[in-house]
């Protein structure tokens, strides 16, 4: 979205996309506030009075962010559909998600644990919903009758990690994400799909 589309949803809507976009054109710890009030075509002061922080801004664009991703990848898996269809339906959606934006993609993985206490509530938060996304998305009649059993916390955790950090690093290297997504169903069949209990 640009700043011309975000032109009338008002002051805090345009402060995250004025956010974003100085995301796209240098490194977090570099964006100033000045940068973020400029491509918002705003004000500092308007800006204090809808964040007290650049950190506070950034937290609330990505959990925004992430928030839209989880819906986005609920949205497209189709339940009825057999369960390896499903477990590509949502990495492509994942994919598809971190491609759009690579850039803030980038931030939330790389910059965002530097924030102290509150980049780790958003991790906590972020990897409680991809938890919980996957857990209900594996517990279906449909799917249990395949085999497939929701996946623990922890298992949920380290399939998430390694996704993260598969996408992190492909990025980092100018990697095309399209190119991880047949290894990273992979994973997630190995991991998710029907074993002996």
């Amino acid at each position: 979205m640009t700043d011309v589309d975000v032109a009338g949803t008002g002051f805090r809507d345009r402060l995250l996309q004025g956010m974003a976009a100085a995301l796209r054109e240098r490194d977090y710890h570099d964006v100033t506030i000045a940068d973020v009030v400029n491509h918002a075509r705003t004000s500092k002061r308007t800006f204090y009075e809808q964040f007290a922080s650049k950190q506070e801004c950034f937290v609330e664009l990505l959990r925004q962010t992430n928030a839209r991703m989880i819906r986005d990848i609920a949205a497209a898996v189709e339940r009825d559909a057999p369960w390896q269809a499903q477990a590509r339906q949502a990495v492509e959606a994942l994919i598809a998600s971190m491609e759009s934006d690579p850039a803030l993609c980038l931030s939330w993985m790389r910059a965002a644990p530097s924030l102290g206490e509150a980049g780790r509530a958003l991790s906590r938060e972020t990897m409680d919903s991809f938890v919980t996304l996957m857990r209900t998305l594996a517990d279906t009649p449909e799917l249990r009758a395949a085999g497939v059993v929701p996946p623990s916390r922890e298992m949920a955790i380290t399939l998430f990690g390694g996704l993260r950090e598969l996408i992190a690093i492909t990025l980092e290297e100018g990697g095309n994400l399209a190119g991880t997504v047949d290894v990273a169903t992979e994973v997630v069949m190995l991991l998710m799909g029907p074993r002996a209990r």
